[in-house]
């Protein structure tokens, strides 16, 4: 039982269900009827005075419906009961032979059996001095209501505790990519619109800094674009070969990187549409494609994978993926195959793999292993992170660890899309 609701209907259940059991329990010490050792004398005083009756004048008290027999009255025997009949009227000053017995069905109603001075055998009816027969279920039925209306009232009373909790759950799963999320009702009691109050500023100031940094962002990339273009023309004009391209080579690389900033900050606010696409056939493109390019990478096995995503973002994702193992890894081999509910594609290389101790900062803007593989191998340095935003807009989920022997394998895992009414 994780739930905090639950937890909270079981604390309120137990405490309602215990003390009414509690109430319940001292009432009945309170009200129950008195003991029968404390109300036998007023009956002994009544049975002497009908004993004395019917020995005075037999056919009367047979007339008035006094019952006389030879023989006590039959039926299981109450000693207990016996016992203290006959000590109430010793202790009134009249001793007889007492027998008190019970009928022979349960619950039936005790007779009292007084011998008299001829011999014979008074027999009288006695109250009930015990609960009323069939008693266990009239309690039964009361703890069944008890437990019933407790327990309504428990969950009722949980749901509304915990109203401002689920309130926050149900606004964090409606976040947008760009970490807003719609506007949350602010009614209710003064709990539930404060949280209500303090989440739609927090959405309003993510939105704003969102914004912010898209702006800024895009102004930085739009201005540099500017100078860089002199600074190409620029470089045209330089005479040496060797010189010019190296400027060349270094303004290409500052354009890649403002296009990459972009392109990052762009993928964390898109919302194209989901379409079902055939992973395994968007893989292979893409092989096909950095293999007509030289880099030496190959699709070992591609079993049918269907997902839901949008398409030239996941190929702009599998691609940065593809690549990066293409190149940094030296030679790459990727495996398009699905299980139960899930898809995932499997990419290894032969390169020199990731210091265990950075593999947690693999998915951070512009990581770079070392100063000597940004020269070997250009780029922003934004590849993976772009392509973890992508993969997250599609709820996949990627895993970068070094291979037990060389290398580096990237696994990337999605939800298989559901099958279409056509296919059922």
């Amino acid at each position: 039982m994780k739930s905090l609701g639950a937890r909270l209907a079981l604390l309120l259940l137990m405490a309602i269900v215990l003390v009414v059991i509690t109430s319940s329990f001292a009432a009945s010490l309170v009200l129950r009827g008195p003991r029968p050792e404390t109300t036998m004398e007023p009956v002994a005083q009544q049975l002497r005075l009908i004993a004395e009756f019917a020995e005075a004048d037999r056919s009367m008290a047979v007339a008035r419906g006094v019952v006389l027999a030879s023989e006590p009255a039959g039926g299981p025997q109450d000693d207990m009961f016996s016992g203290f009949l006959a000590e109430a009227l010793r202790r009134i000053g009249a001793p007889r032979q007492v027998s008190v017995s019970h009928g022979p069905g349960p619950g039936d109603m005790a007779t009292a059996s007084i011998r008299l001075a001829d011999g014979s055998w008074m027999l009288t009816p006695l109250p009930q001095f015990g609960p009323p027969p069939g008693g266990w279920k009239i309690l039964v039925g009361w703890l069944f209501l008890i437990v019933a209306g407790s327990t309504l009232v428990s969950v009722f009373a949980a749901s509304k505790i915990i109203r401002p909790l689920r309130l926050i759950e149900d606004a964090l799963a409606r976040i947008q990519p760009d970490g807003t999320l719609p506007a949350v009702a602010e009614t209710g009691p003064s709990e539930v619109k404060a949280t209500a109050q303090a989440l739609n500023r927090l959405s309003a100031r993510v939105k704003a800094a969102t914004e912010s940094r898209m702006r800024l962002v895009a102004a930085a990339g739009h201005d540099l674009r500017t100078p860089m273009t002199r600074l190409r023309l620029r470089a045209e004009f330089i005479g040496e070969e060797h010189e010019r391209l190296k400027w060349l080579s270094d303004l290409e690389e500052l354009h890649k990187i403002a296009d990459s900033a972009i392109g990052l900050v762009r993928e964390e606010i898109n919302r194209d549409p989901l379409e079902r696409i055939r992973l395994d056939q968007v893989v292979g493109g893409i092989v096909q494609e950095l293999a007509a390019m030289g880099l030496d990478i190959r699709l070992n096995v591609a079993e049918d994978t269907t997902i839901c995503a949008a398409p030239l973002a996941l190929t702009r994702a599998l691609r940065n993926l593809l690549i990066n193992a293409a190149t940094h890894g030296v030679s790459a081999v990727a495996d398009v195959v699905h299980d139960e509910g899930t898809g995932t594609l499997r990419i290894v290389d032969t390169g020199p793999g990731i210091p265990e101790e950075r593999l947690d900062q693999v998915f951070e803007p512009f990581f770079r292993i070392d100063a000597g593989r940004q020269k070997s191998f250009p780029g922003a340095g934004l590849g993976l992170a772009i392509a973890k935003e992508i993969l997250l807009r599609f709820e996949g989920r990627i895993e970068v660890r070094n291979r037990p022997i060389k290398g580096l394998e990237q696994i990337v895992t999605f939800h298989l899309a559901p099958p279409l009414a056509t296919d059922a």
